[in-house]
């Protein structure tokens, strides 16, 4: 696997992306008509924003323990 290397305030914003891309997929769900692209948008939110609090509390907890 190739090591990314990401500049700092990428990498510490990486959560807030996500939360952020989650939340836009759920208001796009609001806008989307066809039978599946709801499922998709949620799909992709719920993705989105559980990966996001992951990550962070996952990160909260190294450093707390560093």
């Amino acid at each position: 696997m190739p090591n990314i290397r990401l500049s700092k305030p990428v990498y510490e914003a990486l959560p807030y992306y996500y939360v952020a891309i989650g939340a836009i997929a759920f208001a796009a769900r609001l806008y989307m008509t066809w039978w599946y692209w709801p499922v998709i948008c949620i799909t992709i939110g719920v993705i989105g924003v559980v990966g996001g609090a992951v990550v962070w509390l996952v990160r909260r907890s190294h450093r707390r323990a560093a």
